[in-house]
């Protein structure tokens, strides 16, 4: 007999648990419809916030990453972008826009090491 309160009791438990695992998606995909209105708007602050959120909900979202790496562009934080890009053809090779943002931040971040060496080396 005591089996079948603890079966009940596991049941509840899992039902509890898939029911706040839709809501995580749901949530998610929330966050990435705002978090891509802010990008769309101009406000990385805001995208970055609500897309990182976003992430943590869908890790394995590689369309959420791709926009992340957007809205750190537009934050200004280039390498964090990298990352994100980087993290999104890792989830899915064949995502062509986050492989073209990830060869356009590696190609931005080359002129950058670039026009660093040659201000230090022009500056001594």
């Amino acid at each position: 007999m005591k089996q079948k309160p603890v079966a009940i009791a596991g049941f509840v438990l899992l039902a509890a648990l898939s029911g706040w695992l839709g809501c995580a998606s749901m949530r998610a995909a929330q966050l990435y419809q705002s978090g891509t209105q802010a990008l769309n708007a101009g406000d990385g602050e805001r995208a970055v916030a609500q897309l990182r959120e976003a992430s943590r909900l869908q890790p394995a979202a590689s369309e959420i990453q791709n926009h992340l790496g957007l809205a750190y562009v537009v934050a200004g934080q280039s390498t964090k972008a990298l990352a994100a890009f980087e993290q999104a053809v890792l989830l899915d090779c064949e995502n062509t826009a986050a492989t073209q943002n990830l060869a356009a931040a590696r190609a931005a971040a080359e002129d950058q090491r670039q026009a660093d060496a040659t201000q230090f080396l022009g500056g001594s």
